[in-house]
């Protein structure tokens, strides 16, 4: 196929009376005025994320590579759309993108749609009318010197930079039985550059680079002033089509590639394939490149040059995808392609046809999801009569931090995709921004290629040993030599309790003992030591290692005796702005200065200064007399020590004072009691560190990660231990050995991941969240807006560290705790206002990744901030 920079050099400008239609100049007309001229409608950026309509289909054309056709593809459906073979009961309109244009103004996709549909249409003589318009909205200041409405003061001075155009272009067509109503085409390029090469190249060498985010922006705010309201039936009234530059992995101004660049919107894809030689493999890269990113290609479109390279794509796609044949483009263009169009109508048509469909199915499924998911699923930790079917978040798609939710047209407006900041990280495991998910997605679509599943005894593969070397020399660095894969968190406590069973049996003797003796089992009893308000899992073994609440009374767990001894841990959050310390009842009899019971900042918590202060003697002298009550048993054991370090997450985001946490493992390694970090929620940078220990200063005998682990993309755990936990369960019987495991142990996807998300959260190359001197992430959460908030009426604390920000909300006290609604109506407020969360009761937190930029904090932040500050109670 003939480049489109060669077809588009034989489109001149000119002027054309015929019959019964007109034709007026070209106009240049004033950038003010010509805003005017197309059909504008008050538009509102949504505060967080990108909003798209779905009020009628829109497509983005990608092409295999460059000089496929994409603007004959796109020029084609225009007149498909324009020029019907029927008159339609209600016109139709039209828009054409080009977000990046090259060899600009020569080489013009919009002018080429614009000029090539126009005269197709009167080719066609239809019966209605055409009005169409061509706009190029900004260029650099070379590319826009060759303009030739451009005055002499505007052709002289500094060539680097972009520059408002007022290029702009447009004909009216009047059919004989509707002069006046018809059909409306709307071509727009939005940033041109005068070098015909990849856009990075040109915008770099003519001063006229365009970040990503102005790019989409601009996109974004083009179609929001094209759109119309409500939906439609089988017949649509408008279409959008957005054209890429180039190849479907080709630069964009910023070098970004473009496939990631379009990815938030994650529009249907129309892959303009190459018929040429070679162009079979060059087609099924861009779509395995698409596919990838997770756009959806309802159709394959490509030109004939008589090499059949439909039936391969065909049979590599197994019908999953429409494809289409073009005739082959004549190289004598002297009818202006008007015949290659006509021949073409039947292909572009059925295009047409399969795309409306396609929008149609998409657009229903949207609607009946809501209603289904209330009648067909379970949800985990849901009251379904609490939820009705407006409620229910239907999700397309996730990018980096956001959803991409559905939210379904009422009251006459248009339904659209609209961005969701996701503020409860999907239930504490996403992490990845958007160039992480992608790389995620690329190393585990390798890692399913190359192993599929392989099982983990007695073999090694790489992922499982780099996992591993990652893990200690990581989390595990100065204590861990050991690492158990399972496949989540609550299965890992598990694990983690039997290491430390065996490990206290063998260091107290009773392993020898049951051996020699062999006593009934029923007489010895372990128990572990434990903090109220803990959470570790919803297995029976994990449930037993946690005191009594919601989740393990009789209507969740019959068989629940909490086995174990429970302490009243003191707890700090900030309040009125002072960080505060809140004792239990059994250390406030203690006669301790009130003046240890507030801090100037949150850094003092960890001070270690205070490990020699009185209050450090309190809890001393507590741990050590609830920990004497049990030793006088000869068959009950307190055999291990489980805490959540620092947060304590599913009870409430409390923090726990990082004083008593340290004097409690300090009590529990002199008495050999194992100690067990549980940082399934804590680990991996969710506190602001790569594990807590960090913060603590203190070590674990065996430790517990997954969620974050691996990004968060899929489900993978692993318990950590020493040599010494390893070693008690070393013997001649594989009766000796631990005999616990998972199907997919260590299996390669999560692997994969995880080696991918460890690596890229602690560089300081990919996560510019990292200082790199101290290993610490920098303060994601605006710290004056915190202590701000903490302020509030209706704010009864705050906890504000690393990727977390909690709030506790003041209520009535017989509606608190987990099953409080009090929260209800702020949540569906912030949800409105693109934020989602998902509280604790009366408990709302807003989470983000290691990754997530500080300023999108604050926005979301303040947000919140409005909210509650526009209310005295909930």
């Amino acid at each position: 196929m003939q480049p489109t920079s060669r077809l588009l050099s034989r489109a001149r400008r000119h002027s054309f009376t015929c019959n019964r239609y007109t034709s007026i100049f070209p106009l240049v007309i004033p950038f003010e005025i010509l805003i005017s001229l197309v059909p504008r409608r008050s538009i509102s950026t949504p505060s967080l994320g990108l909003e798209m309509a779905l009020s009628h289909p829109v497509y983005t054309v990608w092409g295999s590579n460059t000089g496929v056709g994409k603007t004959l593809v796109s020029a084609g459906l225009a007149t498909a759309v324009l020029c019907p073979a029927s008159r339609p009961s209600c016109p139709s309109t039209f828009l054409y993108v080009k977000p990046v244009q090259t060899g600009f103004p020569d080489d013009s996709d919009s002018r080429f749609v614009f000029r090539k549909t126009c005269e197709f249409f009167l080719h066609q003589r239809p019966k209605t009318s055409l009005f169409a318009s061509n706009q190029a909205v900004k260029s650099s200041v070379v590319a826009a010197k060759r303009l030739p409405d451009l005055s002499i003061d505007e052709r002289t001075g500094n060539d680097s930079g972009l520059r408002e155009l007022c290029s702009f272009e447009e004909r009216r067509m009047c059919g004989a039985d509707s002069p006046t109503d018809g059909f409306e085409l709307v071509c727009k390029t939005l940033y041109g550059w005068k070098e015909a090469v990849s856009p990075h190249l040109a915008a770099e060498k003519e001063g006229g680079v365009v970040s990503d985010e102005e790019l989409i922006d601009s996109l974004q705010k083009c179609l929001h002033l094209h759109y119309v309201d409500g939906d439609f039936g089988s017949e649509a009234r408008m279409w959008s089509v957005i054209e890429t530059a180039g190849g479907v992995a080709s630069p964009g101004p910023s070098g970004s590639l473009q496939c990631d660049i379009y990815r938030a919107f994650r529009l249907p894809a129309i892959l303009v394939g190459d018929g040429r030689l070679g162009g079979i493999s060059g087609t099924i890269s861009a779509y395995e490149s698409l596919k990838l990113r997770g756009y959806d290609i309802p159709a394959v479109i490509l030109e004939d040059h008589g090499l059949r390279n439909e039936e391969s794509l065909l049979s590599y796609l197994r019908n999953r995808v429409h494809v289409f044949v073009l005739p082959t483009v004549p190289k004598d263009l002297s009818d202006n392609l008007m015949i290659w169009f006509s021949e073409s109508q039947t292909v572009f048509s059925s295009l047409k046809e399969i795309l409306l469909d396609q929008y149609l199915k998409r657009i229903h499924r949207f609607r009946e999801m809501q209603k289904k998911a209330g009648t067909m699923l379970w949800w985990p930790f849901t009251q379904h009569k609490l939820v009705p079917d407006e409620n229910i978040t239907v999700i397309d798609s996730r990018c980096g931090e956001n959803f991409a939710v559905y939210k379904a047209a009422k009251d006459g407006k248009r339904s659209v995709i609209s961005q969701q900041f996701d503020a409860c990280a999907s239930w504490w495991t996403q992490g990845p921004d958007v160039a992480l998910q992608i790389d995620l997605a690329q190393d585990m679509g390798y890692a399913a290629a190359r192993y599929g599943h392989v099982m983990f005894p007695e073999n090694v593969y790489e992922p499982a040993l780099r996992c591993t070397e990652l893990l200690i020399e990581g989390v595990g660095k100065g204590w861990a030599s050991r690492t158990y894969f399972s496949d989540n968190g609550s299965t890992a406590i598990e694990i983690a309790l039997k290491m430390a069973f065996r490990k206290y049996s063998v260091d107290h003797g009773i392993l020898s003992r049951l051996t020699n003796v062999k006593p009934h089992m029923d007489t010895i009893d372990f128990k572990v030591l434990a903090l109220n308000g803990s959470y570790h899992g919803d297995t029976l073994g994990a449930m037993e290692a946690q005191a009594p609440s919601p989740f393990t009374g009789f209507l969740q767990q019959p068989w629940y005796t909490g086995r174990g001894l429970f302490l009243d841990p003191p707890t700090v959050f900030l309040s009125n702005m002072v960080w505060k310390l809140q004792l239990p009842s059994v250390l406030q009899s203690h006669h301790l200065s009130r003046d240890i019971l507030s801090f100037g900042c949150r850094n003092q918590l960890f001070s270690r200064n205070r490990d020699i202060s009185a209050l450090s003697q309190a809890y001393s002298d507590y741990i050590s007399g609830q920990l004497s009550l049990c030793e006088g048993s000869k068959s009950s054991y307190i055999a291990a020590l489980i805490i959540e370090p620092v947060i304590q997450g599913a009870g409430g985001m409390h923090m726990i004072d990082p004083l008593f946490q340290r004097i409690l493992i300090n009590e529990c390694h002199e008495r050999g009691i194992p100690v067990i970090y549980d940082e399934v929620f804590t680990g991996f940078w969710r506190l602001g560190v790569e594990s807590a220990a960090e913060l603590l200063g203190r070590q674990p005998d065996i430790a517990c990660y997954a969620k974050l682990m691996t990004g968060g993309v899929i489900p993978l755990a692993a318990t950590l231990a020493t040599e010494a936990v390893y070693n008690s369960f070393s013997g001649d019987s594989k009766l000796m050995a631990l005999l616990h495991g998972h199907s997919y142990s260590a299996h390669a996807l999560g692997c994969t991941a995880a080696v991918k998300a460890i690596q890229w959260f602690k560089d300081p190359h990919t996560n510019r969240n990292i200082i790199p001197q101290k290993m610490l992430l920098r303060e994601l959460w605006d710290s004056e807006l915190v202590y701000q908030l903490s302020a509030k009426s209706p704010v009864k604390r705050v906890i504000a560290l690393g990727t977390l920000c909690a709030i506790e909300l003041n209520s009535e006290s017989n509606d608190s705790g987990y099953a409080s609604l009090c929260s209800s109506f702020l949540i569906r407020e912030l949800r409105r206002d693109g934020i989602y969360l998902r509280p604790l009761g009366n408990v709302i937190y807003l989470m983000c990744g290691p990754c997530t930029c500080p300023q999108v904090c604050r926005q979301v932040l303040e947000k919140v901030y409005e909210r509650i500050s526009g209310t005295n109670t909930f």
